[in-house]
């Protein structure tokens, strides 16, 4: 028969076997402070430390938008940007000691290559909390200055609607616009009053033909060797009035009661029938 086995190195065995399990559990992860890696073509991409159940912000210049996102393993990691086109990329592991590429095209062209591992497992508890790219080639930095040759899947979708719905306002404008117009050309005729009266034979010694209105204007029409002056008379004074003539027509934006013609000591006198004199 064995003898039995002291208590207190059964105790020791129990402490050592916790302590090996406390070894071998993950730590507690912890954000480090935003910082800023550059990216270049010539040099080993930049390492970003991520971490199981936590997100890093990967984040373009200010001038840039995602255009696309190219990724080794989309299976372990998830990557995401939003609905909308933006600067901001959101990454996350699924798993513990993953590691994969990632690739940034942006809409002015520029590439960004780079390198994702999970440290959970790693004695350092730190990951990134947000990144911040810094284009280090030249080539790089100017096309930041330049107009972006890329159009996000979103930001085009949103032109196409807006597009077409400006397109559908400018239609409806003008249709109503026509439809205004008809109504207004077979209404207009209806406004038109043929209500003056003139010494015929003094007119046609002038060259006047017809005096009309209809409810903003006063219409004279002739065919004149020159272009007599018109005068508006009220309360028996005559006064020179502004108007507009073209190819023999006076237009007047006004109605006229009374008025005349004159060249020289040639005078047509014509007042509105029915109208005050």
């Amino acid at each position: 028969m064995r003898p039995p086995i002291p208590v207190s190195i059964g105790l020791g065995l129990l402490l050592a076997t916790g302590q090996l399990h406390a070894a071998t559990d993950p730590h507690p992860l912890q954000p480090s402070a935003p910082r800023t890696v550059t990216v270049t073509e010539a040099e080993t991409p930049p390492q970003v430390r991520a971490g199981v159940l936590q997100s890093t912000l990967i984040v373009l210049p200010t001038e840039e938008k995602v255009a696309n996102v190219f990724a080794g393993d989309t299976v372990n990691w998830i990557f995401d940007g939003g609905h909308i086109a933006s600067r901001f990329i959101s990454v996350k592991p699924k798993t513990a000691n993953a590691s994969t590429d990632i690739h940034i095209v942006s809409d002015h062209g520029n590439e960004y290559t780079l390198q994702l591992r999970e440290v959970s497992n790693d004695p350092d508890s730190h990951f990134d909390s947000k990144v911040f790219i810094s284009p280090g080639d030249q080539a790089a930095k100017d096309r930041l200055a330049q107009l972006p040759v890329f159009v996000p899947a979103a930001e085009l979708d949103k032109a196409k609607q807006e597009a077409a719905a400006a397109k559908a306002a400018q239609t409806a404008e003008l249709k109503a616009e026509q439809t205004k117009a008809e109504q207004y050309h077979s209404e207009y005729p209806g406004t038109l009053h043929f209500d003056y009266a003139w010494d015929e034979k003094k007119g046609k010694e002038l060259g006047l033909q017809q005096i009309w209105r209809d409810d903003k204007f006063t219409y004279l029409r002739g065919v004149f060797q020159e272009t007599p002056a018109l005068y508006e008379v009220k309360d028996k004074k005559p006064s020179l009035i502004n108007f507009d003539f073209s190819g023999g027509l006076y237009t007047v934006p006004k109605l006229l009661e009374n008025g005349y013609l004159a060249i020289g000591k040639q005078k047509v006198e014509f007042h509105r029938v029915g109208g005050t004199k």
